[in-house]
């Protein structure tokens, strides 16, 4: 399996170099930074602990709202000097509750509109799919055990935003800011959250 990995990653980097000498210019690459305040749902299991009894117990499925610092990898293939097509990758790691983990990962693309300019501003709007996993943990309720049970997921997904690029070189960029709205779809709910970036753009 090593060896297939190993051949499956030479074959991509080739086409990449392939395609990017021949489209000069054509191609964008963002790497950085993200935060993401993710609506994660977890459903929590009870064991009395009080000798004569316990209270009802608390809700079973809990909604927060943890804040997530994670990644951003994006590749947009420019089609004219204001429109290109993105490819976006994002991973958001944290705490959901107790000493539960969790992530957040989306896979989304879609075209960008951007103004060209040593400062240049662009909107995005990307669809596609996310994955959404919370490990086992235990949460503290008094007078219970409570424990939280692990579960993971897919769902749809899609991002609206933008952000500015500040160019420093002719191959390389700042984005300073980037800030999307990120809708997902899990357990038939509808999740809204917030999304910032900040990179480096490198152009080939």
């Amino acid at each position: 399996m090593r060896l297939t990995y190993r051949a499956m990653l030479t074959l991509f980097a080739l086409g990449a170099v392939t395609a990017t000498a021949g489209a000069q210019d054509k191609l964008e690459v963002f790497a950085g930074y993200s935060y993401l305040r993710p609506s994660m749902t977890s459903e929590r299991s009870f064991t009395c602990e009080v000798i004569l009894g316990c209270p009802p117990p608390p809700p079973v499925f809990v909604t927060t709202h943890p804040n997530f610092n994670g990644y951003e990898f994006s590749a947009t293939y420019k089609l004219h000097d204001w429109l290109g097509l993105t490819g976006d990758f994002s991973g958001h790691y944290g705490t959901v509750t107790g000493n539960s983990s969790g992530h957040v990962q989306t896979f989304l693309f879609g075209p960008r509109i951007s103004l060209p300019g040593k400062i240049s501003p662009f909107v995005h709007v990307l669809v596609g799919g996310a994955h959404e996993s919370i490990g086992a943990g235990v949460t503290p309720i008094t007078g219970f055990s409570a424990s939280v049970i692990p579960a993971s997921g897919n769902a749809f997904a899609t991002a609206i935003g933008g952000g500015v690029d500040l160019r420093v070189a002719r191959f390389l960029s700042v984005r300073p800011i980037q800030l999307d709205y990120l809708m997902t779809r899990f357990n038939s709910t509808t999740q809204n959250q917030p999304r910032a970036s900040a990179g480096i753009v490198l152009r080939f």
